[in-house]
């Protein structure tokens, strides 16, 4: 059996390329605000604003990638000859519901746009330039797919290597779309949508020709998937999806909330939440390769092996979101000094940077165990504890000590502390129970 220090070294290694892949991801809207930033603020606010909806109408696919992943790494550990079928089961999926949800999306974007802003100006801008993004949807769910599939095998590197090809093809090609160069015309905002459309492409293509490539084709796309296994990924990536949606929304509700105690708290809350949002990725990412290594070993039957990986890469999350915290918790003014000039914004968050350092610790067996979870095929599981604590915890106390008590931005941030407590414990309680080794009793808590 593989020494401790030998299996935290394989997480390592599988989750290295995620993170570095994840962190440029989240990079693509950043990207095009910069780009778009010398073309004055309601260009920007409309990138924003059409941004934020495409995230929305990504999230609703999203779930494709880990179904894919968790069948995989467990067709993988089984030795099974369909190792593919999954990742064909996911195509076909992402064409049915990607190709319609776009068109519909396109065709209704002012109305979807408008409940976002009110601002005629903002919303035009918007509308261009989400109907453009919305365009590479059926790309993004095939890529998701393509993405989870090899994953699933423990070829994370291959994540990576596309991601940085394809924001540096988006860079260029929005960057000469926006201001026209190379005789290119110039679109503005728009310039930015059609450019981060076509390295969406840019990326399926890749994604494409490494799967059809003879050293690692494995009859990817050689034949139909089984109903039952169209039936599967649809019954694991729908709880996924429903989570990242509403997962989402919580934080439109939670800075709806802020915009109640003041500008000051809107603006330390924003910045808060990124940054918290951006150092949690390498927990995610050590999330990501336990999937496939609990799938894996689930595979192969490995029961006591598949729940050592949960606690192995739990512990590497551990450590590195600790590392990722320290600044926060040592120095928060010198954080804040980076995003605030005004004396009195640092010393508001001065203590909610702090806390948020200490949420950022406390949040790795919830980042690391959820993914886990998935991996054994759980995803019902993690989408009702997910959520049941997110919208029936900590919102409606937030709302309580922060508006009711009227404890301010401090108040809301203890009580997102307490949230992050009880949600990482639940997770690792259900993860201790081990129910989720028994097939029949799968997503169940």
């Amino acid at each position: 059996m593989a020494s401790l220090a030998e299996r935290h070294g394989k997480v390592i290694r599988l989750a290295l390329p995620i993170m570095l892949g994840m962190l440029s991801q989240s990079m693509l809207n950043l990207i095009d605000a910069a780009l778009v930033g010398h073309l004055g603020q309601v260009a920007l606010a409309g990138v924003g604003v059409g941004g934020y909806a495409m995230f929305m109408m990504t999230a609703l696919v999203f779930g494709l990638s880990s179904s894919v992943q968790s069948q995989t790494s467990q067709h993988v550990g089984a030795g099974s000859q369909q190792v593919s079928e999954p990742l064909q089961a996911g195509a076909m999926i992402g064409l049915a519901v990607g190709l319609p949800l776009s068109l519909l999306a396109w065709w209704q974007a002012p109305a979807l746009l408008s409940l976002i802003t009110q601002t005629p100006d903002v919303q035009s801008v918007a509308t261009g330039y989400f109907r453009w993004r919305i365009l590479a949807l059926t790309a993004i769910a095939l890529t998701l797919c393509f993405r989870g599939y090899w994953n699933g095998r423990q070829q994370t590197h291959l994540y990576l290597r596309i991601i940085i090809v394809v924001q540096l093809f988006n860079v260029a090609a929005s960057s000469m779309l926006i201001y026209g160069l190379a005789g290119l015309p110039s679109l503005g905002a728009n310039g930015a949508g059609v450019g981060t459309t076509l390295s969406m492409f840019l990326g399926l293509a890749l994604w494409l020709w490494v799967s059809m490539t003879p050293a690692r084709n494995t009859g990817v796309m050689a034949s139909l998937p089984s109903f039952a296994t169209l039936r599967t990924t649809f019954a694991l990536a729908l709880p996924h999806s429903m989570q990242q949606v509403c997962f989402a929304a919580g934080y439109v509700v939670l800075f709806w909330l802020l915009s109640r105690l003041g500008t000051a708290s809107v603006a330390v809350g924003h910045v808060l939440v990124n940054l918290s949002l951006l150092l949690i990725l390498p927990g995610v990412g050590v999330g990501v390769a336990a999937m496939s290594l609990v799938g894996e070993a689930l595979g192969r039957d490995d029961q006591h092996g598949a729940h050592r990986w949960g606690l192995d890469a739990l512990r590497v999350a551990a450590a590195l979101l600790t590392f990722l915290a320290l600044p926060m918790l040592m120095m928060p003014g010198h954080v804040l000094s980076i995003f605030f000039s005004s004396p009195e914004l640092v010393a508001l968050g001065t203590l909610p940077l702090q806390i948020t350092g200490v949420m950022i610790v406390l949040d790795a067996a919830a980042l690391v165990l959820a993914q886990a979870l998935m991996g054994a095929g759980a995803q019902r599981t993690v989408m009702m504890l997910s959520l049941g604590m997110q919208w029936l915890l900590f919102l409606p106390l937030a709302w309580w000590v922060g508006i009711g008590l009227q404890q301010g931005l401090l108040g809301v941030w203890l009580v997102q502390l307490c949230y992050r407590l009880a949600n990482s414990a639940g997770f690792l309680w259900v993860w201790q129970r081990k129910r989720w080794l028994v097939p029949g009793a799968l997503n169940t808590v």
